[in-house]
């Protein structure tokens, strides 16, 4: 076979779909060296006092020996640390909603990995994301996996091509039971009904708890802010900006007579901006800091976007905008992004994910909405 004996690394998280990754490349005819990170530890990850390593790269360890197979554990808790839990700190004290993941595959995980792969002369790198990767004339294209309810590619936007180029995502096809079946087929029965893996590995509780955790003067530094209504009226205090995040309506420490809705943070005034489900609907929306490709077919119309994971692809157009408001960030440039249907709770700080069919075309940051309307009326 034309990959016979190719080396791939394998990005092994000790869990079920890493697991059957190795398993499937293997049959496959691949040569297979396993790679588990250890980026940040948590007390519920050491089943016994005194363990030196947590639980997951225990797991991976045992597989790998069970398949006869190299195995390296890549220690990057302090690169970690500065790169992935800095930024997302540094985003919620900016009054952004950040999505670690994004952050982490292209500027920690994939990069670690190919790091890895060129250190132990590995061909491809293998991963157990739920996502499909072509070759289209010269190009990588990424695509949607078949299991809607797994798809991760919105979390992989930011990968380029000299990453996707030697991709391998044997998941991409399958759904998660047909993952299971194959895993209980091939004699890992207790694999195969492990449980899911949470989707921010630092955080153990409540991520308010965490930036409390890493900022350890952060309430005095922020201090207590204002809430105010839609017409910028104040109707009560809160504890910081930080703590809040927009469409968020439980857990508001305020009580109105009736649901409210976060709608605007303003880390400047230490303001949030409350209001009810109508106020989170929007029409358009600003993004900043992406990559977004040209396609042809957009002009047919076929272009929607994701404003967060597992939300439905909403119709879409899409232009290129001057800034009009450059102290709010986003560079020179943005892209005016106009929906064909309502979106609710569009969140500064999230990405937005380019879809033409199942094929991602692109993503960008969701940035300050301020002066919205004035875009619109050019």
């Amino acid at each position: 076979m034309e990959h016979e004996r190719k080396k791939v690394l394998v990005g092994m998280s000790g869990g079920i779909d890493s697991s059957a990754v190795c398993l499937m490349l293997l049959d496959e005819g691949y040569e297979v060296v396993g790679v588990t990170m250890r980026v940040w530890d948590l007390p519920r990850q050491f089943a016994d006092t005194g363990q030196e390593y947590p639980d997951f790269i225990q797991d991976a360890r045992a597989l790998a020996a069970r398949l006869g197979i190299a195995h390296y554990v890549a220690d990057e808790r302090t690169a970690f640390k500065d790169i992935v839990v800095r930024n997302f700190v540094d985003e919620y004290l900016a009054g952004r909603t950040p999505n670690p993941c994004v952050m982490c595959n292209p500027a920690f995980k994939f990069r670690v990995l190919a790091e890895w792969a060129d250190k132990l002369g590995c061909d491809y790198i293998a991963t157990g994301h739920y996502v499909r990767v072509k070759e289209e004339g010269g190009r990588y294209g990424l695509y949607c996996g078949v299991d809607g309810k797994k798809d991760q590619s919105y979390f992989l936007w930011r990968l380029g091509q000299d990453v996707l180029s030697r991709c391998i995502f044997p998941l991409g096809a399958l759904r998660k039971e047909d993952v299971r079946g194959y895993l209980a087929r091939k004699g890992f029965e207790m694999k195969a009904r492990g449980g899911e893996s949470m989707e921010v590995c630092f955080i153990d509780k409540d991520y308010r708890e965490f930036l409390r955790e890493q900022v350890p003067d952060l309430d005095r530094r922020v201090g207590e802010g204002k809430f105010v209504d839609v017409q910028g009226r104040v109707i009560g205090t809160h504890c910081g900006f930080p703590y809040f995040t927009v469409g968020q309506r439980k857990g508001l420490g305020i009580a109105l007579g009736k649901p409210a809705y976060v709608l605007r943070l303003n880390a400047r005034k230490n303001t949030v901006m409350l209001g009810d489900a109508e106020n989170l609907e929007a029409c358009a929306m600003l993004v900043c800091g992406g990559r977004i490709s040209s396609e042809a077919d957009w002009a047919d119309g076929q272009l929607s976007v994701r404003i967060r994971y597992r939300s439905r692809p909403i119709p879409c157009s899409v232009r290129q905008v001057k800034n009009r408001f450059p102290e709010e960030g986003g560079g020179e440039n943005l892209w005016l992004v106009r929906f064909k249907e309502k979106a609710s709770a569009v969140t500064p700080g999230q990405s937005a994910v380019f879809y033409v069919g199942d094929k991602m075309a692109g993503g960008a940051y969701i940035g300050s909405q301020r002066g919205l309307q004035a875009y619109l009326e050019d």
